[in-house]
């Protein structure tokens, strides 16, 4: 019988709310929590009376993400096609679309069914964009460029701009045109002000259920490989492939024209100059194996009194030798 109308967390339980424990760093607080409802996994035992109604599940973790994406799926409704947006006459927008102000809508660019173009996007011409699309505020999505369904891009996001091409001439530079483009698959999520540059020739391509963080800058001709994930501040150098099923933290740097096996996953502010084999994990710049880099860290700390003991060392030798001299 017990209500709720929001979320909280678990630590910061309120009354009409419900919340979730899945790390047992946490289960503490839930012996404290005013959150009405908890979601617990199956196998879960209390260890002392619980006030809040507890729901067991297989997954809480996984519950609580359901339920989420739900109510925002709710609260997050919008319609309608905005009388101060602009949609060439040649664009196609789908059923049950959402256009909001000052969005913008080039020619022969097609948009699919239930999708929202939040205020103040740009779609250039003869972009594709599948269903089920979400692009919030100030995307900018160049032409020729591809998204498939549900799809979501975060604010500021920019898609297709110039790949960064440049041949040198004397002392100048001469630019490279871009006439690529960029094709994103299905399932992507894309974080605010990350940057995807369209190719020089062929496409910048990012693969099925690929997740960006925000400021994440992916150069001309990169291939992404499905279901890799990338944390905030990474960037990936032109032309380099990397696998499905990678993890990189943040500020991960990766040099261009170098491709990255499967399963890779790479450490905070790493640096990768070179091709990586499947199922490998690094650390470090430039990065090697995790435990190679721990040790390695380990050494640098000694290195003072690995110092004193050489010096100690060296003075024993001459030492030594004078004796033997004598």
């Amino acid at each position: 019988t017990v209500t709720v109308s929001n979320f909280s967390k678990i630590e910061e339980g309120k009354p009409g709310t419900l919340s979730f424990l899945a790390n047992p760093k946490y289960t503490q607080y839930l012996y404290t929590t005013q959150s009405s409802i908890v979601l617990v996994n199956r196998d879960f035992i209390p260890e002392a009376p619980v006030r809040a109604t507890l729901i067991k599940v297989t997954d809480a973790y996984a519950s609580i993400a359901q339920l989420l994406n739900m109510a925002a799926e709710f609260s997050n409704q919008r319609s309608g096609i905005d009388r101060e947006c602009h949609i060439s006459d040649s664009a196609r927008v789908g059923e049950n679309c959402y256009v909001g102000t000052y969005a913008y809508v080039g020619e022969h660019a097609s948009i699919g069914d239930n999708c929202k173009i939040y205020p103040q996007v740009y779609i250039g011409d003869r972009v594709k964009i599948g269903n089920n699309v979400t692009l919030y505020p100030g995307v900018k999505i160049y032409h020729d460029c591809e998204i498939g369904n549900d799809c979501t891009l975060h604010a500021g996001a920019v898609v297709g701009a110039d790949g960064f091409g440049f041949a040198p001439q004397g002392d100048t530079y001469v630019k490279i045109a871009q006439i690529g483009n960029v094709v994103i698959e299905d399932d992507v999520e894309i974080g605010a002000n990350a940057t995807i540059d369209r190719a020089t020739m062929g496409s910048t391509r990012i693969r099925k259920g690929v997740k960006i963080d925000n400021l994440v800058q992916l150069a001309h001709n990169v291939e992404v490989g499905s279901h890799t994930v990338m944390a905030a501040q990474c960037g990936v150098a032109g032309s380099t492939k990397i696998g499905s099923n990678c993890v990189f933290a943040g500020q991960v740097g990766i040099a261009g024209h170098i491709t990255i096996g499967n399963r890779v996953t790479v450490g905070a502010q790493s640096g990768i100059p070179n091709h990586v084999a499947d199922s490998q994990t690094l650390l470090g710049y430039p990065a090697q194996p995790a435990r190679d880099f721990a040790r390695s860290t380990v050494m640098i700390k000694k290195l003072p009194e690995l110092n004193q003991t050489v010096k100690e060392l060296k003075k024993e030798i001459e030492n030594l030798k004078k004796l033997i001299n004598k």
